[in-house]
């Protein structure tokens, strides 16, 4: 049977509630139920094998690695941890198990452009589709342009910077949507859901889905409200729909009061844990009682951990009368898209990715707004204008309901045309079909290794230090001063961290690292006839210290006779132990020989040796032997 490509997509996991995880479930259901791939998702933030993965059809990966002791160990070091969870640390691995025809990264670009540099990337179908979201253009994306050769932008604003900056086959190629999930409901049905949610049949309900943070304008969406109410006092039967999480972000009910909405106008979204029911109504707290199945202190809004499925997300769109989403910037914003399928009348923000939202034939209402600059960034950010907001929202109130429900017709149709899934996925279907198979075999997996033994020169600034260390044990040349990873182990230094310390964090990470690149089984070094009967002694230099060491080992094997005796040392020093009687094996000292839990196990991790003697810690790595000079001496040592 002739095989079919496969097609590796690498972005958040497809039941995760994020805009990448909305977009990949469309993407791969779409592509699954055609039969034509064999599809492998690399999910972003989850372990290897996480459970959830068998609720997909198709195969699915995590990005982070299933032993907690692994984890910990990343997770020491916040620019490693991150970008593990997009998927940095384990990437090698996955591609050289399914050597795909087409390789697809879905992420921001910072969660995506570490994989340009692989040696595969290029000689294989790969392709790099990303979010842009401000002006200037990222300087990263800027260079991703200059080595990708397929290379997609969710948000046309951010192609044509691109195009402007000599970059012409960058093309746009949108977020998908299941436009199935979306669509108005009947006016009795509408009606129902109100009456339901304790909303009046009549009310002005005006919505805004979004995530909690810094970007999305909730100041200025109140005070565009209190504007308009206060131009308008003669309107008195309106909401606010906020769908968001009061857990996080904006203190929202704070800055109603200081603007003047009255918080019994402000409607969120409450979500049982228990029962899944969800529950328009004003937020008053947390962990409130569920009216649905009765249980206690279950209600809280409804966040990316515990949402809303579709088809009660569609409800919540139905139970507004427009959509407002003012915002600083953004890569899509998808419930937009959402709000529009719904056939409401969006007002949205003209920058960023709002430029194509307010085109004549989205039939959007532009929102005007004035340029402040990211600190820090420099990127031209919008504050939308609370004017605008009040105008817009004016406009659509006194608008005759059957003009509304026109316009919002027209929106459905140019956004089913521009981001439904089918039209998405057609396109994303004539790439894979116009690319060629990959024959694996003439494609080189080599790797620039890791330097766990790279020699650290005298450095006395700690950041240089630190940078040396990035840059020549784990080869990471893109790390600088303002990586969160180095601002992390200058934070330890403050606090009395140990240079050597972390030192020895850095080789046991670069150790990792090749391991896993050689795919080696430590347990592969040892006599596989022996488990349960080794004993391991580690130590890593020096002449005299190893040549020394070698007294005991005829002890050692007095007192226990019926194990196998391991020494680790660094292989220069091999000849010195060489044709030791006493000695089974020689092995390749690795910093993770400094962890005794490691070598004898601990709970999950069973080890490799049921004793591990580790004189060198107490030579070598830090001392714990002085005492002032005071110790007593139990063996008569002079004869």
């Amino acid at each position: 049977m002739e095989r079919k490509k496969k097609i590796l997509i690498q972005t958040d996991f497809s039941l995760a509630k994020t805009g990448f995880g909305r977009s990949a479930r469309a993407i791969l259901k779409n592509l699954y139920l055609k039969n034509k791939y064999d599809i492998v998702h690399y999910a972003c933030g989850m372990t290897y094998n996480h459970p959830d993965f068998g609720k997909t059809p198709w195969k699915t990966v995590g990005s982070l690695p299933n032993t907690q002791q692994e984890l910990d160990q990343l997770n020491r070091d916040p620019h490693l941890a991150r970008m593990a969870s997009y998927g940095a640390h384990l990437l090698d691995k996955v591609i050289n198990e399914e050597k795909p025809d087409v390789y697809i990264a879905v992420q921001d670009i910072w969660g995506v452009d570490f994989a340009i540099e692989k040696p595969w990337f290029n000689k294989i179908n790969s392709v790099i589709w990303t979010t842009l979201d401000s002006l200037p253009i990222l300087e990263s994306a800027i260079q991703a342009a200059r080595k990708v050769k397929n290379y997609w932008i969710w948000s046309d604003f951010a192609t044509k910077a691109l195009h402007k900056l000599g970059f012409p086959h960058v093309k746009t190629l949108h977020g998908a949507l299941e436009n199935k999930d979306f669509y108005r409901l009947s006016d009795f049905d509408r009606n129902q859901l109100r009456k339901r949610n304790n909303i009046p049949p009549d009310a002005f309900v005006i919505g805004f889905v979004f995530r909690n943070q810094l970007r999305k304008s909730v100041p200025n969406l109140l005070q565009g409200y209190a504007l308009w109410k206060k131009q308008n006092p003669e309107i008195k039967n309106t909401y606010l729909l906020l769908h968001t999480h009061w857990g996080e972000g904006w203190n929202i009910h704070k800055l109603a009061g200081e603007i003047g909405v009255n918080p019994q106008e402000i409607l969120t979204t409450y979500v049982c844990k228990n029962c899944g029911e969800y529950e328009v109504k004003p937020f008053s707290g947390q962990d409130l009682n569920c009216r649905f199945c009765k249980s206690q202190k279950t209600q809280i809004t409804t966040n990316v951990g515990l949402g809303v499925s579709e088809e009660k997300l569609n409800e919540i769109y139905n139970l507004m009368d427009i959509y407002c989403h003012p915002f600083t910037s953004g890569g899509q914003e998808i419930p937009i898209q959402e709000a529009k399928l719904t056939e409401l009348i969006t007002l949205v923000t003209n920058y960023s990715c709002g430029e194509e939202m307010c085109e004549k034939e989205a039939h959007s209402l532009s929102l005007e707004w004035s340029e402040y600059r990211e600190h820090g960034t420099e990127f031209i950010k919008a504050s939308t204008s609370p004017e605008s907001i009040a105008k817009n929202l004016n406009i659509v109130y006194k608008m005759p309901i059957q003009k509304r429900k026109e316009m919002g017709a027209k929106a459905r149709e140019w956004t089913i045309k521009n981001f439904g899934v089918e039209n998405i996925c057609k396109q994303i279907e004539s790439f894979i079909d116009s690319k060629e198979f990959i024959d694996w075999s003439k494609i080189s997996e080599s790797k620039e290794e890791k330097d766990p033994y790279f020699q650290i020169p005298e450095i006395p600034n700690n950041i240089e230090w630190l940078l040396f260390m990035y840059h020549n044990i784990l080869k990471m040349k893109e790390v600088d001063q303002n990586d969160d990873g180095c601002k992390y182990w200058m934070n330890e230094l403050s606090k009395g961290a140990k240079r050597q310390d972390i030192e020895n964090y850095f080789r046991n990470v670069a150790v990792q690292e090749n391991q896993k690149l050689k795919k080696i089984n430590f347990e592969d070094l040892l006599d596989q006839n022996d488990k349960g009967k080794r004993i391991l002694y580690v130590m890593p230099e020096s002449i005299g210290d190893i040549f020394l060491s070698t007294s005991l080992f005829e002890n050692i094997k007095k007192q226990y006779p019926e194990y196998n005796l391991y020494v680790a040392v660094k292989q220069e020093y091999f000849e010195i132990l060489d044709g030791n009687p006493h000695i089974h094996r020689l092995l390749n000292y690795i910093p993770q020989m400094d962890q005794l839990i490691w070598l004898e196990g601990s709970q999950d991790h069973k080890g490799y040796f049921e004793i591990a003697f580790l004189p060198h810690v107490g030579t070598q790595r830090f001392l714990d032997y002085l005492h002032n000079g005071k110790t007593n001496i139990q063996f008569n040592i002079k004869d």
